[in-house]
């Protein structure tokens, strides 16, 4: 257990996402999955801005149909670079354009986390540099091929295939794998104190 404060307590993970499940799973918190149906829109902000509004409304989005004593966890993780947000890639064309982009150079991952715990609300992201290997064509294709690239942010998985071709990380792993698990730990300790 990650800590007391869970004990207890119906945690929700408002998230469709299979790493952040495989996080909670690994640190010994157990959670009811009801993916948020709320639809990102707005990706002008500043990205700490959009991960946190993305997070909490996520969370919100499922508080409406959970019971009121419910630990709500929202979550949302982008890859940026060079001011410029590489979502989810919807086809083979975005998986290349994307790591053509990322190939030799070092990129931001921001996720933002909110917890609504009854009348709580708490917000707060993370940021990690990651930097890529000069990649080649034939490497990206061989990647496609693994089909891993095209439900994650900036279309590569740190914990898969796509580990291969990171050369330095500065910052919080799990952030880059979709939760930053400390800053999660550090939020809890603030519900406790009220």
């Amino acid at each position: 257990m990650i800590h007391n404060i869970l004990l207890g307590k119906k945690v929700v993970l408002a998230s469709a996402s299979p790493r952040r499940k495989e996080i909670f799973d690994f640190i010994g918190v157990k959670t009811l999955i009801v993916p948020s149906n709320y639809i990102e829109t707005n990706f002008t902000v500043n990205p700490r801005k959009l991960v946190k509004e993305h997070a909490l409304q996520k969370a919100l989005t499922v508080k409406k149909q959970m019971d009121s004593d419910c630990l709500i966890i929202g979550s949302d993780t982008i890859v940026v670079l060079n001011k410029v947000i590489l979502g989810k890639p919807k086809c083979n064309e975005d998986v290349i354009k994307f790591l053509e982009l990322l190939s030799g150079e070092t990129h931001s991952v921001y996720t933002g986390i909110s917890i609504v715990y009854k009348n709580i609300i708490l917000q707060d992201f993370e940021k990690t540099r990651v930097t890529f290997k000069t990649l080649s064509r034939k490497e990206i294709d061989e990647y496609i091929s693994t089909s891993e690239p095209f439900d994650k942010a900036g279309a590569y998985g740190i914990q898969g295939y796509g580990s291969q071709f990171i050369k330095k990380i500065n910052g919080c792993y799990f952030n880059v794998m979709g939760f930053p698990v400390n800053n999660f730990y550090n939020l809890l300790e603030k519900i406790e104190g009220k």
